[in-house]
């Protein structure tokens, strides 16, 4: 279209897969439910018909089938910087990711990314080492990246993750190779070509990334949550800017972006995390529905998660969540711990009971060996009322369960004036005005910290960036509930 065979030529042979086949077809339909649950189900706004008809258009770029229909490209109601794709025609993009582009080409340059993926069969080569991250919500999986051990406590976790549909959920966003990062660039760089986008697109989405990141860690002082999750599954964006620049060139300059249908498309996209599953706000969790609130210790970060918060820091790793609750506590507890042991043996000793903020609690610990020496698995639950209760489970050396008291006594309840303070945000497309400069749109933002900053990297911005009327630029407002 506006590329050459010498052009492409000039690039990396790749080797790509030519079709779906039955059996990925089989996979990617078992597996799309299960991702669908864990990243907070397909955002419904008339932004996902567009992100579909983008992605398809971009998909059958890759020859993996030359029918659009052939690929089901669905975006996240996730806060979570996050895209990826599994076998059998599923591509995956989160709300979050989204407002983060500036233009068409950008979305189609990402969603073209994780195609090249699948289509060079990367998800095939990864190392089942790479437990990290895993999307299945499963404390073993936290115990894993925190321990190093694929024995122990793991083994018992296996039931939980033979099921075909839950390993290729699994892999979708398990981390890839530097190589793999790097051939997947590429094509998706020349997807972006041949569907006649600007291949640059993929290097200025890479840049916003970066800045992403830096940001990320300035505002948890570079704690857990620091990477954006596509940051840590898709490592070292940074370095890669230059390359996928290089790589743009190669193929050759030339084609659209589409700034203005996409900024029409993302306007008015939820932003940041939904209340209906719960905000993160610095080192709170409040959920306004389950009336709930709790601090982690400082240092540590959180992941808000369709099923359970997850917490982590050097002293330690958590998860937040719940389960069916008839009254009995000692049954709850049990529960929690063989959720978290499969069929492996964990001896939780005598269960305790106390008071937090009026709120009734009770918690054991188990003490397990590991590859990596003792650990201790405790269980703090929380009777809210008679049918519903909530619990963390934590993980740290053996002895070391302390350093979480700080949380497991904060949590309370919250009152109706606090439920009421928590509202939505949502990104709103703005024209930028006579007299309009950055720091005046900035304060604009709905934070109390770094708007400036966030505004800068929402549009791709510097310090040195001036805006000219006319102008269409995101910020991040609050929306009514």
């Amino acid at each position: 279209m506006f590329g050459s065979a010498a052009a492409d030529a000039q690039l990396k042979a790749i080797r790509t897969q030519t079709n779906i086949t039955p059996a990925e077809r089989k996979q990617g339909d078992e597996a799309h439910p299960q991702l669908l649950a864990e990243f907070g189900g397909a955002y419904n706004g008339p932004q996902a018909a567009y992100v579909n008809r983008i992605g398809q258009n971009i998909a059958v770029q890759s020859g993996l089938s030359r029918s659009p229909r052939d690929f089901t490209v669905t975006l996240l109601n996730s806060p979570v910087n996050n895209a990826f794709a599994i076998p059998g025609g599923y591509v995956y993009v989160t709300r979050q990711l989204m407002a983060l582009m500036n233009d068409e080409a950008e979305l189609a340059g990402v969603l073209g990314h994780e195609v090249g993926h699948v289509a060079a069969q990367h998800s095939k080569k990864r190392q089942s080492a790479a437990t990290r991250n895993t999307i299945l919500g499963v404390l073993g999986a936290v115990i894993g990246g925190a321990i190093g051990d694929n024995g122990g406590l793991l083994g018992g976790l296996g039931g939980l993750l033979q099921n075909n549909a839950m390993q290729v959920a699994q892999m979708a966003t398990l981390g890839y190779s530097r190589g793999q990062e790097l051939e997947a660039d590429q094509l998706g760089v020349q997807y972006l070509k041949r569907a006649g986008y600007d291949p640059l697109a993929l290097s200025t989405m890479l840049a916003s990334l970066a800045n992403q990141t830096n940001l990320e860690a300035r505002l948890s002082g570079g704690d857990a949550r620091s990477l954006p999750e596509w940051a840590s599954t898709h490592p070292d964006p940074a370095s890669r800017v230059r390359n996928a620049e290089s790589l743009a060139a190669k193929v050759g300059r030339g084609g659209v972006r589409n700034a203005a249908a996409f900024l029409a498309s993302v306007d008015g996209v939820l932003y940041g995390d939904d209340p209906a599953q719960g905000v993160v706000e610095g080192r709170d969790f409040l959920h306004p529905d389950l009336r709930l609130k709790f601090t982690v210790p400082n240092g540590y970060g959180m992941q808000n998660g369709a099923t359970a918060v997850s917490v982590s820091g050097n002293g330690g790793q958590a998860q937040f969540t719940t389960a069916a609750y008839n009254g009995d506590m000692n049954a709850y507890i049990a529960a929690a711990f063989k959720a978290v042991a499969g069929e492996a043996s964990l001896s939780p000793g005598s269960i305790q009971r106390t008071t937090v903020n009026g709120i009734p609690a009770y918690y054991s610990v188990a003490r397990a060996n590991t590859q990596s020496g003792q650990v201790d698995v405790t269980v703090f639950a929380y009777e809210f009322s008679r049918s519903s209760a909530f619990h963390f489970v934590t993980l740290t050396k053996a002895g070391g369960a302390s350093v979480f008291n700080p949380m497991f006594n904060s949590v309370r309840r919250l009152s109706a004036s606090e439920v009421a303070a928590i509202r939505p945000r949502r990104v709103d497309v703005v024209t930028v005005g006579r007299g309009d400069t950055v720091a005046t749109l900035a304060r604009r933002m709905a934070y109390k910290d770094y708007q400036t900053e966030r505004f800068q990297v929402l549009n791709r911005l510097t310090a040195s960036s001036r805006l000219t009327p006319g102008q269409k630029v995101k910020i991040v407002v609050y929306a009514s509930r």
